[in-house]
C-alpha cells in the first residue's frame, strides 16, 4: 500500500486493523472470491456469484444530497433529496463498518477522452466486486494519489437503518455531486456501482459542454459512427456487439468537439437466454477467464452455465473488460455519430419496426425515452413487463433537468447531420400476451440496411396515427412487418391501442415541456 493511499484511507477514518489490497490482478481477485467463498469458477474459468436478494437496481433507494446551491437538479421520483448532515452520519456509519473489513481498493478512471476523464477510486469489501469493476471501468492498474476525484464506499453487507439513517429500506445509493463521493451500502448488485459513476458523470459533463449518453457505439469499415440508445432489454449491447463493426463501447458515452467516447473499459452485458450463435461476440467475452456472471444458473459439478434458467433473476449479468472482445476499437474513441437509433421494446406491439426520424421528432422521442422495462431489472416489476417512459433513454441516471440534455443534444444534431431512427425490438402481431417478439435477424437486417445507406435514400409512408415515417420496403423483410397493424389478427384492436399509447406520448411530453 503506497504511502498517498494510507494518507487517503486515514484522512477518509479508515484506520486500525484493516487488511487493504491496492490494485490486485485478476487472478489474485479470482483466488481471494474463491477462498472467501464468494463464487465458484465455471468451465471456461470465469466468476460466477449470487446477488440475492438484489438482483437489479433499487431506483427508490437512491439519494442525491441537497446543498440548497444548485438550481439545475431535476429533483422527483428519480432524484430524491438528502440532507448534507445525513449523508455525513450514514458515510460516517459505513466508515466504521469497512475499516474491520478486509478491503480492496481499485484505481480506475471512466471516461476514454483524456482531455474529460475522470479518476475513481473504488473500496469494497468483496474481491468479485473489485474483479468487476476492474472489468467495467478503465483499469491499467497505474495507482492514484491522494485526491481521485470520485469516490466509491461498497458495503453490500452493510444493512441501512431507515429509522436511524434516514431512508427507505436496508438498502441505500447516496450520491454527494459536491465531494463527489458515492456511497452504495446493503445491495451486492454492481449495477448499483457502475450506474452511480455515470451518473456522476451526467451531472458533471454538461459543464463541460459534453452530451453524456445512455447509448452503445460502434464504428463501421469506412469510419461511420452508429450510437444505440436504449434501456435494459432493448438490444443496445447485442445490437452494437457485431462481428462486422468495432465496438466502442456498450453502455454510456460523451459527445463532445472531438466525437463519442466511451465512458468505462468493460461491457456489463445481459446474458439471459443468451445464444453463441445469435450473440457471437458477448457470448465469446462472457466464457472466459476473468468474466464475472452475475446470478447465471452453474452447474455444481460441471461448471457450465444455463443461460435459459431464470431462477434468480431475468437480470443475469456478464461483466468483461473489452480487451476481452476481439473487435473493439482499443481507444475507446471515434468520430461523430453518421446514425443514431432509439431502441424500445413496445409492449403494446404497436410501433414500427424502423421508422426514421426529423429533427424535431427526434428530440420528442429523446425526450419521450418510451420502453418497456423488463422484469428482474428493477425491484417491484414482477413477472410482467411494465410500460415506461425513460427521458433520454437514461432518466434513472440523470441528475440534471431534462432540457439541458436536450438542448446538447438538438445542438449536435444540427451541427453534425446525424440520422436518427426509431427501432422497435419488442412486440409485433399483438401485445406482449398476443403477439411475439421482434426476431432479433430481422432487426439486425434492418439496421444493416440504415447503415449501408439504403435508408436515406428509400421511400417513406406515413403512420396514421404516431406520423412515423416507416420504409415502404426492406430487402428480405416482408411487408406486412414494417406495417404493424398489418400483422395484427385484430386491427380494431391495434387502432386502440395505438390511440392510448400516442396519448400516453403526448401527455408525457407535455408534463416534461410545462
Amino acid at each position: 500500500m503506497t504511502q498517498a493511499l494510507t494518507h487517503w484511507l486515514e484522512a477518509l477514518g479508515i484506520v486500525g486493523p484493516t487488511n487493504i489490497i491496492h490494485n490486485p490482478d485478476r487472478s489474485l481477485l479470482i483466488a481471494e472470491a474463491l477462498r472467501d467463498g464468494e463464487g465458484q469458477l465455471t468451465h471456461e474459468g470465469a466468476l460466477g456469484v449470487l446477488t440475492t436478494p438484489y438482483t437489479g437496481r433499487s431506483p427508490d433507494d437512491k439519494f442525491i444530497v441537497d446543498h440548497q446551491d444548485r438550481s439545475d437538479l431535476w429533483w422527483g421520483k428519480v432524484n430524491r433529496p438528502f440532507s448534507p448532515e445525513g449523508f455525513l452520519h450514514l458515510q460516517s456509519r459505513l466508515i466504521d463498518y469497512l475499516r474491520m473489513k478486509r478491503l480492496y481498493v481499485i484505481d480506475c478512471f471512466i471516461g476514454a477522452d483524456p482531455q474529460y476523464r475522470k479518476s475513481i477510486r473504488l473500496v469494497t469489501e468483496f474481491a468479485w466486486q473489485a474483479l468487476a469493476s476492474e472489468n467495467m471501468f478503465i483499469y491499467d492498474g497505474s495507482k492514484h494519489g491522494e485526491n481521485p476525484e470520485i469516490t466509491i464506499l461498497a458495503a453490500p453487507d452493510f444493512h441501512t437503518d431507515p429509522e436511524k439513517d434516514g431512508v427507505r429500506s436496508q438498502v441505500a445509493i447516496c450520491l454527494d455531486l459536491n465531494s463527489k463521493v458515492i456511497l452504495v451500502a446493503g445491495s451486492k448488485y454492481a449495477g448499483e456501482i457502475k450506474k452511480s459513476a455515470f451518473s456522476m458523470m451526467n451531472a458533471l459533463l454538461p459543464d463541460s459542454g459534453i452530451l453524456p449518453m445512455h447509448c452503445s457505439a460502434n464504428v463501421g469499415k469506412q469510419g461511420d459512427v452508429a450510437l444505440f440508445f436504449g434501456l435494459s432489454g432493448t438490444g443496445k449491447t447485442t445490437l452494437s456487439s457485431t462481428p462486422e463493426r468495432q465496438l466502442v463501447g456498450d453502455d454510456e458515452h460523451g459527445w463532445g468537439n472531438n466525437g463519442v467516447f466511451n465512458f468505462e473499459g468493460g461491457c456489463y452485458a445481459k446474458t439471459i437466454r443468451l445464444k453463441q450463435d445469435l450473440e457471437p461476440v458477448i457470448w465469446a467475452a462472457t466464457n472466459q477467464f476473468g468474466a464475472v456472471l452475475e446470478n447465471v444458473v452453474i452447474h455444481p459439478l460441471t461448471g457450465k452455465c444455463d443461460f435459459d434458467d431464470a431462477r434468480y433473476t431475468e437480470n443475469t449479468r456478464a461483466a468483461y473488460p473489452l480487451s476481452q472482445v476481439a473487435n473493439i476499437v482499443p481507444a475507446g474513441m471515434a468520430g461523430h455519430p453518421k446514425n443514431i437509433f432509439f431502441l424500445t421494446a413496445d409492449a403494446f406491439g404497436v410501433l414500427p419496426p424502423i421508422a426514421r426520424l426529423d429533427p424535431d421528432e427526434a428530440i420528442y422521442y429523446f425526450l419521450s425515452g418510451y420502453t418497456s422495462k423488463v422484469a428482474g431489472t428493477e425491484r417491484g416489476l414482477g413477472q410482467q413487463p411494465k410500460a415506461t417512459f425513460s427521458t433520454c433513454f437514461g432518466e434513472p441516471f440523470l441528475p440534471l433537468l431534462p432540457q439541458i440534455y436536450a438542448d446538447l443534444f438538438r445542438e449536435r444534431l444540427e451541427k453534425y447531420g446525424s440520422h436518427v431512427w426509431l427501432i422497435n425490438t419488442g412486440w409485433t402481431a399483438g401485445g406482449f400476451h398476443a403477439g411475439y417478439r421482434m426476431p432479433l435477424p430481422y432487426t439486425r437486417a434492418m439496421i444493416n440496411w440504415v447503415l449501408s445507406g439504403d435508408g436515406v435514400m428509400a421511400e417513406y409512408q406515413t403512420d396514421p396515427i404516431f406520423g412515423l415515417h416507416t420504409p415502404k420496403t426492406i430487402p428480405g423483410i416482408t411487408q406486412e412487418l414494417l406495417v404493424p397493424r398489418n400483422t395484427w389478427s385484430d386491427p380494431k384492436g391495434f387502432d386502440k391501442a395505438a390511440k392510448a399509447l400516442k396519448s400516453d406520448f403526448d401527455a408525457n411530453y407535455s408534463k416534461l415541456c410545462s
